[in-house]
């Protein structure tokens, strides 16, 4: 599989994901083995940073010098205007073989697509976070197999609740999102998955009903309920999306064997407690730990 640029999961078939996360997990066994491959040898990748990362940041630059190649992190500063995204893209053309970009903004990251002649990489939009949204599969997968789940999300319909309908959508699984109203998902996220369902068996179902959303989950995700960039909005939130916390009373609705999922940073004591997060039924550090295999697998497939 080829494709220039990395930008979310639309487009992608279920047999193409499966086929990142066979190549992730093989990475993952090799890497325990102390196995590194060389497929970026001679290569330069720049990481443009608008947002703050940890997992991102660590996880793609160990993951190309684990492949052999070089990372040149540029400074925040390096998107604030100083000249234009185009000139930026046609500059980069000239020295690296790939841009990893982290935005505040979606429409930043496809004029760098459109400007560069080198694959650009999605590693977090306000629309999407589609290297998260693969490891995590990578990480449902690991712990519940192949076949059809129903996957529970409670909190802000944004970036990690667009990429999971466009996840849920393409491999089958059932798909309940539950926000306080007015933070559901644009209607274009929902309307485009419901379409890609069709073809798969997924449903796809939007409520304000937490406990409806998670009764016999197999997968109970959530995320921060004020992402980077408005954080101004805190106290507004908090107290509409406290009956979305992930919690053991919550938890009893969902399937005995349901796992927990949440893409960090977590706020804890907000959209999800102590108990839980650290509670046998948590991947969450799993989902972590797939960033880099799963992120090493999408270098992989862009430079074949």
């Amino acid at each position: 599989m080829v494709k220039k640029d990395f930008l979310s999961l639309e487009g992608f078939t279920k047999n193409q994901l499966d086929q990142l996360i066979k190549e992730a997990i093989v990475l993952k066994d090799e890497r325990s083995k102390g196995l590194l491959r060389d497929t970026l040898k001679g290569k330069s990748i720049a990481m443009l940073f608008e947002k703050p990362s940890t997992r991102t940041l660590v996880s793609f630059d160990v993951g190309i010098y684990e492949l052999g190649g070089h990372t040149v992190t540029l400074p925040s500063s390096s998107l604030g205007g100083r000249e234009a995204f185009e000139d930026i893209a046609n500059t980069l053309n000239r020295y690296v073989d790939a841009i990893i970009i982290r935005t505040f903004h979606q429409d930043s990251l496809e004029r760098f697509s459109k400007a560069a002649n080198v694959p650009v990489i999605n590693a977090l939009s306000d629309k999407f976070h589609p290297c998260q949204i693969l490891a995590d599969y990578q990480a449902i997968i690991e712990h519940k197999g192949q076949g059809h789940l129903k996957v529970a999300y409670l909190g802000d319909g944004f970036n990690i609740a667009n990429s999971l309908l466009q996840l849920c959508s393409i491999v089958g699984y059932d798909l309940y999102i539950a926000t306080p109203i007015g933070y559901e998902p644009h209607k274009d996220h929902v309307e485009a998955a419901k379409v890609a369902a069709r073809n798969t068996g997924s449903k796809i179902i939007i409520s304000n009903n937490p406990y409806e959303a998670v009764q016999g989950a197999d997968i109970i995700y959530t995320d921060t309920w004020t992402s980077m960039g408005l954080e101004e909005e805190s106290h507004v939130r908090i107290p509409l999306f406290q009956h979305y916390q992930v919690n053991s009373h919550l938890l009893v609705e969902a399937k005995p064997d349901a796992k927990v999922m949440h893409c960090l940073p977590a706020h804890r004591g907000q959209e999800i407690t102590n108990e839980v997060i650290d509670g046998e039924q948590s991947v969450v550090f799993d989902q972590a730990e797939n960033r880099l295999h799963a992120q090493k697998a999408i270098l992989i497939s862009l430079f074949k």
